[in-house]
């Protein structure tokens, strides 16, 4: 109990009141419009996105290009929860997580032995396949998509929703199965000598990354109303996986800090998207000329403290 109540939790804790009663309040008053509160409802989901996806690359070394597909089967499994069983938004979420999370399991177990771009690859497979499927399936609407989704996203299902993304994942890295998961990322061959089941571990983080990035799923489809299988392809993980980098590979704080500014500065280029892939091909090229690991590192300490 000491060691929970201490003055940086408190103070933590806090802050994290005061920025849900702040916007609450605002929102309240008509400050925050409803093109503003679009803006949250992205940096929000690119949060969860991003944090989750980093377990699975940033902290496991595990590089994958299908977490679109995660979020896609979420977002659909809410849909039909909500529209087709008429369940509420609670059980939708639910669905949409454990959802992803199978499916995470699914595609984890057969490419565990895989590594590198091999990988990478057959997580980018899996999200053709999982496209593929929702663009032929009638019951969901097929290319035209499925709408009539009732909107149940609002501001404290958001907020709620990316700090329980947050506070999970941190605790699982600073736990005893993060430290194992976090040796599987640095020599893989010397933690099965060390008798890590890494397997078992790999399984884990996979099914994880994907069972929230099925809660950003369910939050996307409740709120937009409408989902098509095409806004779920390959440039989206693509999008969700240069948050990761830019931020830092094994950085959550980097995360949401990243996802908060190409939030932003995707949002203000939506005119003009020629211009918005220019700056994303140059981001990635600084990433890969100047190590990820280090892009925002002294911004992050600066803002925020490392824990």
């Amino acid at each position: 109990m000491k060691k929970i109540m201490t003055k940086k939790n408190m103070i933590t804790a806090a802050l994290i009141a005061a920025g849900y009663l702040l916007v609450d309040l605002l929102m309240k008053a008509g400050i925050i419009d409803s093109y503003i509160f679009l803006n949250l409802v992205s940096i929000g989901l690119n949060i969860i996105l991003a944090v989750s996806l980093n377990l699975i690359t940033g902290f496991t070394g595990q590089f994958s290009l299908g977490h679109a597909a995660f979020m896609s089967i979420g977002a659909y499994a809410s849909g039909i929860l909500t529209v087709k069983f008429d369940l509420p938004f609670s059980l939708g979420i639910l669905g949409a997580a454990l959802s992803a999370a199978a499916a995470g399991l699914f595609i984890g177990i057969p490419t565990l032995r895989l590594k590198g771009d091999y990988l990478a690859i057959a997580t980018l497979g899996f999200g053709e396949i999982v496209r593929i499927v929702g663009l032929n399936s009638d019951y969901i609407g097929g290319a035209m998509g499925l709408n009539d989704i009732p909107r149940y996203t609002n501001w404290p299902w958001l907020y709620s929703m990316v700090l329980f993304t947050i506070i999970v994942i941190h605790n699982f890295i600073h736990s005893y199965h993060g430290r194992a998961v976090l040796s599987i990322k640095e020599d893989e061959l010397a933690s099965t000598a060390m008798g890590v089941p890494v397997s078992r571990y790999k399984i884990l983080v996979f099914s994880m990354g994907a069972f929230f990035a099925g809660i950003a799923g369910a939050l996307y489809a409740n709120y937009f109303y409408f989902i098509r299988p095409d806004s779920f392809g390959f440039m989206k993980s693509i999008d969700i996986l240069v948050i990761v980098v830019l931020g830092g590979l094994g950085s959550i704080k980097g995360s949401v800090i990243s996802a908060v500014v190409l939030s932003l500065l995707s949002l203000s280029l939506q005119g003009i998207p020629e211009l918005r892939m220019v700056i994303y091909a140059v981001i990635l090229f600084i990433m890969m000329v100047y190590k990820p690991q280090n892009i925002l590192k002294k911004l992050i300490r600066k803002v925020w403290k490392e824990a």
